[in-house]
């Protein structure tokens, strides 16, 4: 026989509406009463009705959040720390009591698949929505996302973006985080002008990402302040230039690239720390030495960097942190920073794989 709320209640001796207040979470019961609920749960096997909760609700019970590759830990790093704070600290029991389910969506980098989980989401009914990652600069996407989450937000659902620019004119979202990919960019580049380093190749993402710019834009100001992106030194950047995706292969292939175009190289930039490995392979693989022949530098400072053989130089975004922070406000632990829009500061690690050039 299905047990129901009003058999929970009974055992527990309370309400069927303190029972329905405990397994929700959305008001204040006493922790006594709660115990006695969730000792009558255990006890009965009842299981919430998650479907008929969340007709009978304005959202579900649901949190989606949003990855381009699950695979890589800055995603995974951010989605996990993001996923503690959704779920809920717990008990130490196994027993819900107020706690959402966190679903990671993989969208693979793909703006149509990004599109469809924000729609399987919001049928869903989901309670919140955390989008991770750099966004696609396409005012066509741009504004179908924004009318995406609209609709949402009117059901009810708290978006949040992490490690995301804000959205032109979307008041749907309840705070947007994002990570200073310019400033942390700017700062790398200085700290290779400050040792010496003229001939900077650059190892960059994909095109049409706004991480991808923003870091390349970093990089741009600090060549510029040095007197070597105007005029014909701009010329001498795009040379130096090489688009690809955020993985090994492309930092490998990318660097003998521009090994290729200019031999006098004495260091190379790289999108990030993924990208960054691939790029001291390719420089090892040509009988160079880093830092002595050739200085790496990454972005990131995913767990692996400081292992790296020399260890790694490379921005430092806190990624757990934003990760976390961005749970909280979606589940309404946390207030959303002034206007909703909250930058997030970059950190320059300096480590081995970076030296003045030789002489």
């Amino acid at each position: 026989m299905t047990v129901t709320l009003a058999d929970v209640a009974a055992r527990a001796r309370v309400s069927p509406a303190t029972v329905s207040r405990v397994l929700n979470g959305n008001y204040p019961v006493a922790a006594s009463t709660r115990e006695r609920v969730l000792r009558a749960v255990d006890d009965l096997d009842y299981v919430l009705n998650g479907p008929a909760s969340s007709l009978a609700a304005a959202t579900s019970d649901l949190v989606g959040i949003l990855v381009n590759d699950i695979a890589d830990p800055f995603f995974g790093i951010m989605a996990g720390a993001a996923q503690t704070e959704i779920g809920g600290p717990g008990d130490g029991s196994g027993r819900a009591g107020g706690e959402k389910l966190a679903v990671i969506c993989n969208t693979g980098g793909s703006p149509e698949r990004e599109l469809t989980y924000l729609t399987l989401l919001q049928r869903q009914r989901a309670a919140a929505v955390v989008l991770t990652g750099g966004a696609l600069e396409d005012p066509e996407h741009q504004a179908a996302i924004s009318a995406k989450l609209a609709k949402l937000a009117d059901a009810g659902t708290r978006v949040v973006l992490c490690g995301r620019p804000p959205l032109p004119d979307s008041e749907a979202v309840v705070a947007a985080l994002a990570f200073d990919n310019r400033g942390g960019g700017r700062r790398l580049t200085e700290h290779l002008l400050s040792l010496g380093h003229r001939r900077i190749g650059y190892v960059a993402g994909p095109l049409e990402r706004t991480t991808t710019r923003h870091r390349l834009e970093g990089h741009l100001d600090a060549m510029r302040a040095a007197g070597l992106g105007d005029g014909a030194g701009a010329g001498e950047q795009e040379r130096l230039t090489v688009h690809g995706p955020y993985d090994r292969r492309s930092g490998y292939e990318a660097t003998l690239e521009l090994l290729r175009r200019e031999p006098e190289v004495t260091a190379i930039v790289a999108a990030n720390d993924t990208v960054a490995l691939g790029a001291g392979a390719a420089i090892r693989d040509r009988g160079l030495r880093i830092p002595e022949d050739v200085s790496v530098a990454g972005f990131d400072d995913l767990p692996f960097s400081v292992d790296a053989v020399p260890a790694l130089t490379t921005v430092r975004l806190p990624l757990f942190e934003a990760g976390a922070r961005a749970g909280r406000l979606a589940m309404g632990k946390e207030a959303p920073p002034p206007g909703g829009i909250a930058t997030i500061a970059a950190e320059l690690m300096v480590r081995g794989s970076t030296a003045p050039p030789r002489v």
